[in-house]
């Protein structure tokens, strides 16, 4: 294992990437904001489960072989990004669908009754969604064989090791991360008064995003061996 020095240091900048929003980020809190704490937390190991494909791939060398051949790295791409668009297009519909049943129930009860909407997808779709959104994008892989090395001095003995223990600890840290976030956005939409349209406009956001996401994904070009 890396020295104390260095163990924190990459340590502290797990946490900032981790930190940074990106679609990981808008998966948990869409899912936690409609549906609460629960299902912030299970699309976050949902999340955290593909990451450890992705850190054992790269301990087998699987991920060097992903950067070395431009049709492996081709067909996880575009396996990636059709998936990432399916994803923002059921999101989009989810917040359309949910501004016509609002629309409905504004003009079939009085203001301030409770809303027969319910959006909530079964925990074994979220974990199931967030698990291949994130096993399906080679650029994951390539991030933990390019991020990872960088912490592991060289004549290290048993660097596969080294290297699963540093991918895990990753992966932990992202884990709690992403917790934090979905307990926050939980939290904001159990105190938003109107929660359906909170979620509607995190909906349609995170869809567009997810879109967008694997559009760049898909004009992504394989990295040179």
């Amino acid at each position: 294992m890396p020295d104390l020095h260095t163990l924190l240091l990459f340590i502290a900048a797990g946490l900032l990437l981790n930190l940074t929003p990106g679609p990981d980020v808008l998966f948990v809190s869409a899912n936690a904001m409609r549906a609460g704490a629960r299902a912030g937390v299970v699309a976050a190991l949902g999340i955290a489960a593909g990451c450890l494909v992705h850190v054992g791939a790269a301990a087998l060398g699987v991920s060097a072989l992903l950067a070395a051949s431009s049709t492996a790295f081709g067909v996880l791409k575009w396996l990636g990004a059709l998936y990432l668009g399916w994803v923002g297009v059921q999101m989009l519909r989810s917040a359309v669908r949910r501004g016509a049943i609002e629309t409905r129930a504004a003009r079939a009860q009085p203001m301030g009754v409770g809303s027969p909407f319910d959006s909530k997808l079964p925990l074994t779709t979220v974990l199931r969604r967030g698990f291949l959104t994130n096993v399906l994008n080679p650029k994951v892989a390539l991030f933990f064989l390019a991020f990872v090395p960088q912490f592991i001095t060289p004549g290290t003995a048993h660097t596969g090791g080294v290297f699963l223990a540093l991918g895990l600890i990753f992966t932990a840290n992202g884990l709690l991360v992403s917790i934090g976030w979905a307990l926050a956005a939980a939290w904001l939409g159990g105190r938003t008064q109107a929660l359906a349209r909170v979620t509607r406009w995190m909906d349609g956001v995170a869809g567009a995003v997810f879109i967008a996401f694997g559009v760049k994904l898909a004009l992504t070009e394989a990295p040179a061996a």
